[in-house]
């Protein structure tokens, strides 16, 4: 859990306020010692000024950002630094000395060369980004040059102001000793160094060291489109906490008939895009989208309804499907945007049934089912071994957009769940594995956040003392251990797999590099399911655990546990293909009739109130299954919202795509006719 003084600096650890204090601090001091005069004291503090600005710079410090917001940013702070220099000088009674108006001078000068820096370092930046970045497509006709060398690019500003150290270092030299000659030698080597980091970027722009231009890189790229000719393409824009809504398809985009492509238009995503066999190209600029050669493409796919939809829907000779990125009773479900699309693809009946009661325009003629093939890893109830206690998941989604209390169960009930759970009179393991966007729009989300945190690994040191847990930890502590040296190993191997181009590698040098490699996609496959393995092993069965980011995926923590509570999202959905009971939170306090009504996946679930005064029934059924009441409504709810079970989802999916790919072709024939 982050402290609180850290979340209100927005600070990700004390290493950063720390480095923050000191070099603020520093500021007021430097002015102290010119005054006093003190020159052995200026540079000690001089010294600790510069090794906290980098340490901050270093550490990627937000606070960088926000000191530039408040006029204080970088090359303000080394100009004061200077200036106290001088004024340290005066009072030195050096003020009419050489070496005094010499210094100011050079540093004019060395100011006068920011300028062509951080212009070129501008450039150059510009011009090695492409108009459509890449991934599993050859781009050696283009013949891209290596990036130029990290430490000339990386940080270009705050290096080119360091170099001032040399005449800093050599003034306060001379202003101790009283030789000038410190000081002057600093200063010149300040000046050579600012001058011939400036000629060596400059050479770095010179022809053959630079991708193609723009319009270069475009006539490829319609060139690869002609020659590849893609049949379907998967469409997607989003934020980059939006990731997931392209990843959970691209397993099943790698398994249909024809030629796929990835289509993206937000560089940030390709950052945390999944590993996939498929060609991926993001094209950032609307009008570069617009005007490429797509006229082959026959299906589009979008999991997502966002504006920028729109720079693809234009394209007629192309059938537009929207297919989400979850089935649930989420408003967004039946959002109006999706009528502009040809054809609509749900999971089962009840996304039919949603459109229907919806009434936003769209026919029932251009619904589809296909199911959810990304469901195929989860995995039925585990038989439970007598001593397991069983594991129970919280799975609560984010705020929303909205303040409506029924979005979530974070604020009013989420604690109130979490203390059950852990206070069950039959024990329980929790895992909590909150909603990647949570707490991104609602300060009290985060703070529920926070606050259930805190008291899951409160209960997590809580059992870890009781006697029975420890002995048992003492006894598997070997294994585990074995298992985290073996995590260590995997993760080293997957971020070794992961980095496709060199260190330092810029978006040009490691879209070049960014080839497909059947072999590599396959162990980076096989080493995430080892991983998971491991991370499991890791830790006690009976371990509560806060569980964050991208790994363990929704999915593992689904196979994992023997129960769910949530609330109304793609998640219970989905978790309903395990055939395992669960609880959903009536947050918004509609009853338990009305609350059933309104939502299709609660049907065959234990609804809680806010105080989850109702949620011992969970537990029970788990321990219990031939005693669990909601057994058989589970199974004719899956049904429902995710089709039959034959055939295999995976295969209507691609009977639609074939079958809406034959519908445009028939119509582009008959418009030539």
């Amino acid at each position: 859990m982050q402290s609180p003084v850290l979340r209100r600096f927005r600070v990700a650890s004390f290493a950063e306020l720390a480095a923050a204090a000191t070099m603020l601090l520093s500021y007021p001091l430097l002015v102290t010692a010119a005054l006093l005069p003190h020159a052995v004291f200026f540079a000690a503090v001089c010294a600790v000024s510069y090794l906290a600005d980098s340490q901050l710079h270093r550490l990627g410090s937000p606070l960088v950002g926000q000191l530039s917001k408040v006029r204080a940013g970088l090359s303000l702070r080394f100009l004061v630094r200077q200036l106290t220099l001088v004024l340290l000088l005066s009072r030195m009674e050096l003020a009419d000395d050489p070496l005094t108006f010499t210094a100011i001078a050079a540093f004019i000068l060395f100011y006068g060369l920011q300028a062509p820096q951080s212009a070129l370092t501008t450039v150059l930046r510009r011009r090695r980004r492409l108009p459509v970045i890449t991934r599993n497509i050859d781009l050696s006709a283009l013949r891209i040059a290596d990036a130029p060398p990290a430490p000339l690019t990386r940080r270009a500003a705050e290096k080119m102001l360091h170099l001032d150290l040399p005449a800093v270092a050599g003034v306060l030299a001379s202003a101790q000793t009283g030789r000038t000659a410190y000081g002057f030698a600093g200063m010149a080597v300040t000046l050579a160094l600012a001058v011939l980091y400036t000629a060596v970027l400059t050479g770095c722009l010179r022809k053959g060291k630079l991708p193609p231009d723009t319009d270069a890189v475009l006539e490829w790229w319609d060139g690869w489109l002609r020659a590849y000719r893609p049949t379907t393409v998967l469409y997607f824009s989003g934020s980059a906490q939006s990731t997931y809504q392209v990843n959970m398809w691209l397993r099943t985009l790698e398994q249909l008939d024809g030629r796929p492509l990835v289509i993206l238009r937000e560089r940030h995503t390709l950052t945390d895009l999944g590993a996939t066999s498929v060609p991926v190209a993001c094209v950032p600029s609307a009008v570069h989208l617009m005007n490429s050669d797509l006229s082959m493409v026959r299906v589009a796919l979008y999991p997502a309804n966002v504006g920028k939809n729109i720079h693809l829907l234009r394209v007629p000779t192309m059938k537009h499907v929207f297919i989400g990125h979850g089935d649930s009773d989420k408003i967004a479900s039946v959002n109006p945007y999706s009528k502009v699309y040809d054809e609509v693809w749900t999971a089962g009946k009840a996304g039919r049934d949603r459109y229907a009661l919806a009434g936003v325009g769209v026919r029932d003629e251009d619904i589809v089912e296909v199911g959810r093939p990304q469901l195929a890893p989860i995995r039925p109830p585990r038989q439970l071994p007598p001593d397991t206690i069983p594991t129970v998941l919280y799975a609560p989604t984010w705020e929303g957009w909205t303040d409506e209390p029924g979005n979530t169960s974070l604020i009013l009930a989420g604690e109130n769940i979490v203390r059950r759970l852990i206070t069950s009179e039959r024990p329980v393991r929790v895992l909590y594995k909150p909603h990647p966007f949570t707490g991104t729009r609602s300060p009290e989300a985060a703070a529920a956040h926070a606050r259930i945190t805190a008291l899951v690994e409160e209960a997590a040191r809580q059992r870890a003392a009781e006697p029975e847990w420890a002995r048992r930890a003492a006894r598997e502590e070997a294994a585990q251990a074995a298992a985290r040296a073996e995590l260590a190993r995997v993760d080293a191997r997957l971020a070794c797999l992961s980095a496709t181009s060199g260190q330092g590698a810029d978006e040009a040098q490691t879209a070049r590099d960014a080839l497909a490699d059947p072999a590599r996609e396959a162990e980076i496959t096989a080493l995430r399911a080892e991983w998971n393995t491991h991370y499991w092993r890791s830790f006690g069965w009976w371990e509560h655990r806060v569980i964050t980011g991208s790994w363990p995926a929704l999915y593992d923590c689904f196979n994992e546990s023997d129960g769910m509570v949530s609330d109304i999202s793609s998640v219970v959905s989905d978790f309903i293909a395990s055939g395992k009971p669960y609880a959903v939170t009536d947050s918004a306090g509609l009853g338990v009739v009305e609350f059933k009504r309104q939502n299709t996946a609660v049907r065959a679930a234990v609804v809680l109130s806010n105080d989850a005064a109702e949620l011992g029934v969970l537990p029970g059924a788990i321990a219990d299954p031939s005693a669990d009441p909601l057994a058989t409504a589970r199974a004719e709810l899956k049904s429902y919202l995710l089709g039959p079970d034959e055939p295999p989802s995976i295969e209507r999916f691609n009977t639609a795509v074939r079958a809406l790919g034959a519908k445009a072709e028939v119509r582009n024939l008959e418009r030539v006719g």
